[in-house]
């Protein structure tokens, strides 16, 4: 037996003190009581420390460390002397570790290029934020006419108190007019001290003022930096972090408020409750262990239950992971058939704008035509393809092989054919190329076409997620256009090409008609069609969905060893690897490469 030392300060203590009080008052009322209380480490954890240690609440992380460290191939992380610059060069390990820990770091936190705006924002954190200001701003006060006007005087900082005056260089030269706003710790993003200085719009000005506060003293911030210390200060958990870049680069108020949901801790005590039961249940097999003999019997059929009940939420929140992944990147729509069946009415049509060229004359689109919308809060990327067919037109040829590349890149694929023409031979080879056996798409094999099994679908088992980006087959729309003319019902479709659309929809592009039929269908294509422009809870990304997917298995092997009667102590290993799983979503056990990897795809100034 390997007792487990209490490590002082260690925040699995913490972590586990309402289970271990539980333990100790079952314990007390044995006669075991009366022995040295020193036995009650046996009863936390059989585990060396460094094993346990994956169970701590907080790893002890440094933001040179995780800078430093590489991550997989792919990342963009920028090289050690790319970040620090020319004065950074030749410092030792302790003393570039030093640097980056306790640095004041800055950086323009409002959008740069494109349309100015009126007004800019530079942030600084760190411990030297309010000295760093404080040499370069000059507040203003109050003149008889009851205006501001600025003077030089020593600028005291309220928390959350705006001040007005003038930021100036070394040698006194006037730089820009600002409103300063001072945070302080602990009530800051980051739990530092925080200052904002807002400056005149427009890439000059806020260049400046940024250069200003460099020059005195400050380090231009890491991509995602000032998330990464509210992280390490415990201001935000991995997953809250996490859902503030997706709000950054949300596309839709649907995805925005998802994100929001995020933030406000909706998946993080989700996980940190199913996390605590892991921990509650692995305290008490390990008891069990040592102390079987003075504790009630077990109940395995209530030890499943609630373990089966924990299996089930994990599986509702991975029901998530594919609405996630589409709220956060949207879709890809694909516009294909032969020349003349109206594919750019319909992207004009469904667009609502007046992206396509559209004329009678057969071949009028050669390249790409892209047109951005939102269907049910999704963003969705419409892509008017060239008419695919046989041709001798060099530019043209070119066209339809973009046509069929798009096509196969797509999330969702649409062909289009005419009414008034029904199916023909010259669909049938666009079929084939696009959907047939050897073409660029996987035929579908499910002869009811009503189910999807693609990568949007969502998961009904958890190992699926995992592979749903892997592209088992394109979801597919057929779309009857020019009903007008004809019956859509008339069109005499094979039973191959019927059972390999997910759905058939009748449309007329020029009037406008189907157009909700067709938003429908790919909602319901893509397993949402029950989102709507309200907004929608919290969703797992693809990281997060990986490891709820290792907790559910761990636990599912935790099910199976208890009704194959494996002895007790096997059992520990899967509750233990659920709880490591766990704490990776929350950032409670997570590696240094899994930090670079996440900041490292912030933008600068969050």
């Amino acid at each position: 037996m390997t007792p487990f030392v209490l490590m002082r300060g260690s925040p699995l203590v913490v972590s586990l003190v309402p289970s271990a009080l539980k333990l100790w008052r079952i314990c007390s009322r044995s006669s075991w009581s009366s022995r040295s209380p020193s036995r009650l480490n046996v009863c936390l954890l059989r585990r060396k420390p460094q094993e346990v240690n994956q169970l701590r609440a907080r790893p002890l992380h440094t933001i040179s460390a995780i800078f430093r460290n590489q991550p997989s191939a792919g990342a963009a992380v920028y090289t050690k002397d790319a970040r620090l610059g020319d004065d950074y060069r030749g410092l030792g390990e302790e003393e570039e570790q030093k640097s980056l820990d306790n640095d004041t770091i800055a950086a323009i936190v409002t959008a740069m290029g494109g349309q100015q705006g009126a007004v800019a924002i530079v942030r600084l954190s760190g411990a030297s934020a309010v000295e760093i200001v404080g040499r370069m701003f000059q507040p203003g006060r109050r003149v008889g006419d009851g205006n501001l006007s600025p003077r030089c005087s020593e600028w005291t900082p309220e928390s959350h108190r705006v001040q007005y005056g003038n930021l100036v260089d070394s040698a006194g030269v006037l730089v820009d007019e600002v409103l300063v706003v001072p945070m302080l710790a602990p009530r800051s993003y980051t739990r530092e001290d925080v200052v904002e200085l807002q400056c005149h719009g427009g890439d000059v000005c806020v260049r400046r003022v940024l250069q200003l506060c460099l020059e005195a003293g400050a380090r231009l911030a890491q991509p995602g930096e000032f998330t990464l210390r509210a992280f390490l200060n415990g201001r935000l958990d991995l997953a809250q972090a996490e859902s503030v870049a997706q709000l950054v680069a949300a596309k839709t108020s649907v995805a925005a408020q998802s994100a929001l949901a995020g933030i406000q801790g909706g998946l993080s005590s989700f996980v940190q409750s199913l996390r605590m039961e892991c921990i509650d249940l692995l305290v008490e097999m390990e008891a069990r262990l040592d102390f079987d003999d003075e504790m009630p019997d077990l109940d395995t059929n209530a030890l499943i239950t609630r373990i089966e009940t924990m299996c089930q939420r994990l599986q509702e929140a991975l029901a998530t992971a594919g609405r996630g992944r589409l709220l956060q990147s949207g879709l890809q729509v694909a516009i294909v058939g032969r020349p003349n069946v109206g594919k750019s009415s319909l992207l004009n049509a469904w667009s609502q704008s007046e992206r396509a060229i559209v004329t009678d004359v057969p071949g009028t689109t050669r390249d790409i035509v892209e047109a951005r919308m939102v269907v049910g809060g999704i963003a969705v990327n419409l892509l008017d393809t060239a008419g695919i067919r046989d041709t001798a037109d060099i530019v043209e040829k070119i066209g339809v092989e973009r046509s069929e590349s798009v096509a196969k890149a797509a999330d969702v694929v649409v062909m289009v054919i005419s009414a008034s023409d029904g199916w023909t031979s010259a669909d049938a080879i666009i079929y084939d190329r696009i959907w047939g056996t050897e073409g660029i798409l996987r035929q579908r094999t499910d002869p009811t076409g009503g189910v999807l099994a693609g990568p949007m679908a969502p998961p009904s088992e958890s190992a699926s997620v995992i592979n749903e980006y892997k592209g088992v087959q394109t979801p597919s729309l057929l779309v009857v256009n020019k009903v007008d003319r004809a019956a859509a019902g008339s069109v005499v479709l094979p039973e191959d090409v019927q059972n390999a659309f997910f759905k058939r929809v009748a449309t007329c592009a020029t009037q406008s008609v189907g157009l909700q039929e067709l938003d429908m269908a790919i909602l319901d294509l893509v397993g949402l069609g029950h989102v709507s422009s309200e907004g929608q809870q919290w969703a797992v990304n693809q990281r997060q969905a990986e490891q709820l997917v290792r907790a559910n298995e761990a636990l599912q092997r935790v099910v199976e060893s208890v009704q194959m009667e494996i002895p007790l102590d096997m059992w520990t290993i899967d509750l233990k690897e659920a709880a490591i799983a766990l704490g990776e979503i929350s950032g409670d056990d997570v590696s240094e490469e899994v930090l670079s990897n996440i900041f490292n795809r912030f933008c600068i100034g969050k």
